[in-house]
């Protein structure tokens, strides 16, 4: 199945620039689940919405270092190649139910999701290609204190394909803002790698993907990181609580849907745990900014009722709060993945062909839906000046 939207779909790109003083793309951290981020960039691309600052954590790191690190006409063909890259077919072993089971075809979710299990068991036997291989020897008959022993994958073939379709002079330019965020195993703190302060490298991308037991840690000036979705998987809070504030269009991409059914069986209880732990409760997130956001116009108003003499010669907490005070606005678009009803709690790590189209394919159609709504666009006109899309 090969998908590239760009041929034989119409191109619906904005007249000008919307109003705002930066655009923002906030990618979460979801594994396989990430060619649907780069569908809903491909999507924005060709509407002329370019970003300014592009933020993600694990996965949506390395989609954020392949937008930041090429230049606009080379971002889409960057995600293209790293995608079809990964999910080139094994050759081991592991692969024969998978391709028993693609000669006999399948017509509905049950054998679907047959397919989709082996995909997913072959990930975990063969590694993904330019991603990660596993080890020869496993963590258990490692040595206790050795790189070996910290996981079950080496990481090696990522740092290639991030030197190989990743101009990091570029990223550090400072043309375009770029953040990862990972998580200090000594300290067990949340920190962003941002281009505002730190030079950027392959393994701080790295760094925010270094899921346990799975990939190890990745070193960096003497610490040790790993996978920022630990804490948090989600750069919105990083993102709308930057200094200084300005107007922001963000587009959020998220992989993990806080909703879902009730589960009926164990393997749906785990899928459905999964889902609510990775989500990162973004809908909480958003109505705590906007309340926080309200208070801010407050103060703003209030600055504009009290003469500039009596504001100069305010005590130092006054002046701390009225600091706080700004009429800036946010429109926050929300796209999230939905699972198929074939899609288990495997999802993460199934890396076909197949299902990588079918991720991007979505997530160019939900980016392109999404954009038919003029509002989205648009400043918003409410009281608290934060508008919140989501159209599902």
């Amino acid at each position: 199945m090969d998908f590239h939207p760009s041929v034989g779909h119409e191109t619906h790109r904005t007249k000008e620039r919307p109003p705002f003083e930066r655009i923002a793309l906030l990618l979460q951290g979801g594994g396989a689940l990430g060619s649907y981020q780069a569908g809903v960039y491909q999507a924005l691309a060709e509407a002329g919405l370019h970003p300014d600052w592009v933020a993600g954590i694990s996965i949506g790191g390395i989609n954020s270092a392949l937008i930041a690190g090429n230049p606009p006409e080379k971002r889409v063909e960057a995600l293209r190649n790293f995608w079809e890259t990964v999910t080139a077919p094994a050759q081991g072993l592991a692969t024969l139910f998978s391709a028993m089971l693609g000669m006999m075809g399948f017509k509905g979710d049950v054998e679907r999701g047959l397919l989709n299990q082996a995909h997913a068991f072959a990930t975990l036997m063969d590694g993904a290609a330019g991603f990660f291989t596993p080890r020869p020897v496993p963590p258990f008959f490692s040595s206790s204190g050795s790189i070996e022993a910290e996981s079950f994958y080496d990481v090696a073939p990522l740092k290639a394909t991030l030197e190989r379709l990743v101009d990091f002079d570029r990223i550090n330019s400072g043309a375009m803002r770029f953040s990862v965020g990972a998580v200090n195993v000594r300290t067990g703190n949340f920190e962003y790698f941002d281009t505002t302060t730190h030079t950027i490298r392959p393994e701080h991308v790295m760094a925010s993907g270094s899921l346990p037991p799975g990939f190890p840690a990745t070193r960096i000036d003497g610490e040790c990181y790993w996978d920022g979705g630990l804490i948090s998987n989600t750069p919105l809070q990083w993102v709308l609580d930057s200094t200084p504030r300005e107007d922001t269009l963000a587009f959020q991409v998220d992989l993990w849907s806080a909703r879902g059914e009730f589960p009926r069986d164990l393997l749906g209880i785990e899928l459905r745990q999964k889902d609510i732990r990775f989500s990162s409760r973004t809908r909480s997130a958003t109505d705590q900014f906007k309340s926080q956001q309200r208070l801010r116009r407050a103060l703003g108003h209030l600055v504009e009722l009290v003469p500039q003499d009596a504001l100069m010669q305010a005590d130092p907490e006054i002046k701390l709060l009225l600091e706080q005070a700004d009429e800036k606005v946010y429109n926050i678009v929300q796209l999230v993945y939905r699972a198929k009803n074939y899609e288990a709690s495997s999802k993460d790590y199934e890396f076909s062909r197949l299902t990588m189209e079918e991720h991007w394919a979505s997530g160019y159609n939900d980016a392109r839906r999404t954009l038919r709504h003029p509002e989205v666009l648009q400043r918003p006109a409410t009281p608290d000046g934060v508008a919140i899309f989501d159209f599902d």
